[in-house]
C-alpha cells in the first residue's frame, strides 16, 4: 500500500492568475493524488471563500501582480494549521518535461508528508533480512559426474614419481659437498712471523707541583681590588625608575585585524527555498547581534519581492542589498546576483562582483552559514573548508526540503542538521542579544 493510500488526500487551494503557470501548477496537483477544493485568481478572491474552502496547503504562485491581493488575505494565509507553498510564476511557467516531473515529485511529498521523491522504478531494494540457523549444506556431488576425471587420474598414474628416496643412476658419481668445493676455492694464507715485544721508553720524571697556601685569604680581603671597586661602584648606581603617571591601556579593537568583528549569518536556498526561508527568518529573534544575508537564486531576478515576501513574515527588517552599504545588525539584506561582501574593521561592506557571494571570503570565527533547500552544490566545499576554519555550518532536514543535495551533503560532513525554525533557534542562542539579567531572549 502506497503513502498516499494509507491516509486521506490532502485538501489543497490553487492561487494563480489564469495562464501557463496556473496550468502547470494545476498538472503537477492532479498527478499528486490531492483533494483540490478550491482554484482562483487571488485578485478577486474573497478571504471567507478561501476560509470556508478549509484548504490544509495552499499553493501560490508569485508575482508582482497579486502582491497587493496576498496582503488582503494575509488573515487566513496566516492561520495557524496551514502551510503556504511558494513558486515563481515565470519559472512554473517554463518548467518541463524532465523538470516538470522533478518537481512535481517533490510537491507531491511535501504534500503527502513523506520522501519518496524518486521516479518510478528506481526505489531502493529492500535489503537482505538475515535468519537464524545453520545454512544450507552444498549439495553432494554425483558419482557420474566425477567418474571421467576418475579414469583419467589413472591413466596419468603411471607416470607420476613415485612416494621414495631418490635413488641416482650407477654410472653417475656422487657429487662432493659444497663446503668442500667452498674450501678449494679459498687461497692460502701464509703464516705470520713472530713479532718482538717492544720495550717501554723512559720518560724523564715531572718535578712535582707545590702549593704556597700562606698567601691564600678570604673573599672580603679582595674588596680593594681594582675589579672588585667597578663591581661596588656599578651596584651603587641608581636603578631606573618607571613613570606610571602616563600610563595607558590598549585600544583593543584599533589593534584587532580587518574582518575581525565582522560576523553574519549567511542564508544559501534555492528551489524550495522561499518556504523554508519564510520559516527560519520568522522563529529568528528581533534583537539578533549579526547581519543576515539571504542570496536564493532567482531566475526572473524579482529580488524586490521576495524582499516583500519576507518583510511579511520576519521580525528583523528586510531590505535589498547595495553595493557601497554596511551589513547593519539586526537586518536581514537580500543579496542579487552582481552583489558580494568585504570585510573591514567595522564590519561587512556590500560590493559590486559579478561572481556574487564569496563564502572563502568570509571571516570564519563570527561566521553561521546555513544551507536550505536548493542551495548550490558549488557552496558545499567553500562551506566546509569555512566550518574547517572555525565556522558554524548547519544545513536543513526534513520533509519540506524540496532539494536536499548540497543540505545533506554538509549535515553528512557533520555540520548541524535541523528544520528551519530549529536552526533559527540555534542561531538565536549562539547571536541573540542578552538581556538585562544575562539571559538570551
Amino acid at each position: 500500500m502506497s503513502v498516499s493510500e494509507a491516509q486521506a488526500a490532502p485538501a489543497v487551494a490553487l492561487l494563480a492568475r489564469p495562464g501557463a503557470a496556473r496550468e502547470r501548477l494545476r498538472e503537477a496537483l492532479s498527478h499528486a493524488d490531492v483533494q483540490l477544493v478550491l482554484e482562483d485568481d487571488p485578485n478577486g478572491l474573497e478571504p471567507q471563500l478561501l476560509q470556508d474552502a478549509r484548504p490544509q496547503f495552499v499553493v501560490i504562485a508569485l508575482e508582482a501582480a497579486i502582491e497587493d491581493a496576498l496582503e488582503l488575505l494575509e488573515a487566513v494565509l496566516s492561520a495557524p494549521g496551514l502551510t503556504l507553498v511558494f513558486d515563481e510564476a515565470e519559472l512554473a511557467a517554463r518548467r518541463d518535461g524532465w523538470e516538470a516531473q522533478r518537481w512535481g515529485r517533490h510537491l507531491a511529498a511535501k504534500l503527502h508528508g513523506h520522501q519518496q521523491v524518486l521516479p518510478p522504478g528506481a526505489e531502493d531494494e529492500p535489503a537482505l533480512q538475515l535468519e537464524p540457523g545453520h545454512p544450507a549444506p552444498p549439495p553432494a556431488p554425483r558419482e557420474e559426474a566425477l567418474q571421467p576425471h576418475l579414469d583419467q587420474a589413472l591413466s596419468w598414474a603411471d607416470e607420476v614419481p613415485a612416494d621414495s628416496l631418490y635413488a641416482p643412476p650407477a654410472h653417475l658419481h656422487e657429487p662432493i659437498a659444497l663446503e668442500q668445493a667452498l674450501a678449494a676455492l679459498q687461497p692460502v694464507v701464509p703464516e705470520p712471523l713472530e713479532t718482538v715485544p717492544m720495550q717501554p721508553v723512559a720518560t724523564p720524571a715531572t718535578p712535582p707541583v707545590s702549593f704556597d697556601h700562606t698567601a691564600w685569604s678570604l673573599v672580603e680581603d679582595v674588596a680593594d681590588a681594582p675589579a672588585a671597586t667597578g663591581y661596588s661602584a656599578a651596584m651603587e648606581a641608581p636603578l631606573p625608575s618607571f613613570d606610571t603617571d602616563h600610563l595607558s591601556l590598549v585600544d583593543l579593537d584599533t589593534a584587532a585585524p580587518a574582518g575581525a568583528r565582522a560576523g553574519s549569518l549567511l542564508v544559501l536556498a534555492g528551489i524550495g527555498g522561499p518556504d523554508a526561508l519564510r520559516r527560519l527568518l520568522g522563529a529568528l529573534p528581533s534583537s539578533l547581534s549579526v547581519p543576515v544575508l539571504v542570496h536564493m537564486r532567482l531566475d526572473g531576478g524579482r529580488y524586490g519581492n521576495l524582499v516583500k515576501q519576507m518583510a511579511r513574515v520576519s521580525p528583523l527588517p528586510v531590505q535589498l542589498a547595495e553595493a557601497g552599504q554596511r551589513a547593519t545588525p539586526g537586518e536581514v539584506h537580500v543579496l542579487a546576483d552582481d552583489i558580494g561582501v568585504q570585510a573591514a574593521s567595522d564590519g561587512l561592506h556590500f560590493v559590486s562582483d559579478a561572481q556574487g557571494i564569496s563564502i572563502a571570503g568570509l571571516p570564519a570565527d563570527h561566521t553561521a552559514l546555513v544551507l536550505l533547500s536548493g542551495a548550490d552544490l558549488a557552496h558545499v566545499g567553500p562551506a566546509l573548508d569555512l566550518a574547517a576554519a572555525g565556522a558554524w555550518v548547519a544545513g536543513q532536514v526534513g520533509e519540506g526540503c524540496y532539494d536536499p543535495a548540497a543540505a545533506t551533503a554538509v549535515v553528512a560532513a557533520g555540520m548541524v542538521a535541523g528544520e528551519p525554525q530549529e536552526l533559527a533557534q540555534a542561531i538565536a542562542a549562539r547571536w541573540g542579544v542578552e538581556d538585562d539579567n544575562g539571559e538570551a531572549p
